[in-house]
């Protein structure tokens, strides 16, 4: 992410961020209905809703964001909720403290955020960081092929497949202007690292 956008999203928590609901959503809240605690990460945590719920449901939840003042405000609401949370202020196509296994990672609008030189070390981390049986719960909105900035095409959700099995997808819209889908993925319990292909991020349609 380039320098000027990175200090955009900072200037952004001196106030309250449109996408800064403070409501974690109804596709986390089923998720953790049906699933028993473990070890969860949320990429692109902002002020740490969703880690918060999490780990208020005995979930061990750890948050990262590149906005060093969104992970202190997280941290100071971790607090005043009385729960016990890790954040960290990263960079998702980094993320070389982190170990995992992670039981859930959670994207609420990294992914479609990110140029294409930078997905190829996303997934990389995603790889590396979800456990066998695991779920990769995404947010994404689509552009049209013609437009630019954040947004994927249709097509750009098919590099994910070759890492993890789509189980479920709900289609929808944000705020009504554009397409957007929550997409539930898992990780079968064994996978072999030497079947999963390079992906060519720099390829039209790829």
């Amino acid at each position: 992410m380039n320098t000027l956008r990175r200090l955009s999203f900072n200037l952004w928590y001196n106030w309250k961020p449109p996408w800064d609901t403070g409501i974690s959503p109804p596709e986390l809240m089923d998720f953790i209905s049906h699933h028993p605690p473990g070890l969860a990460l949320d990429l692109g945590c902002g002020t740490g809703t969703n880690v918060i719920t999490l780990a208020h449901y005995g979930w061990q939840a750890t948050g990262v964001d590149f906005a060093r003042r969104a992970i202190q405000k997280a941290r100071r609401k971790a607090r005043q909720a009385n729960v016990l949370a890790d954040f960290r202020v990263d960079d998702i196509t980094r993320l070389k403290d982190l170990s995992g296994p992670f039981d859930l990672i959670l994207d609420m609008g990294c992914y479609h955020s990110l140029q294409a030189e930078g997905r190829q070390a996303y997934l990389d981390n995603l790889d590396r960081l979800l456990a066998p049986d695991g779920t990769f719960l995404l947010y994404v909105f689509f552009r049209h092929p013609d437009e630019s900035g954040p947004g994927l095409e249709e097509t750009e959700l098919e590099a994910l497949r070759a890492y993890f099995n789509l189980v479920d997808r709900q289609d929808g819209s944000e705020r009504g202007l554009r397409r957007s889908a929550w997409l539930t993925y898992h990780r079968p319990r064994s996978t072999s690292n030497a079947s999963i292909p390079i992906i060519d991020f720099t390829t039209p349609n790829q």
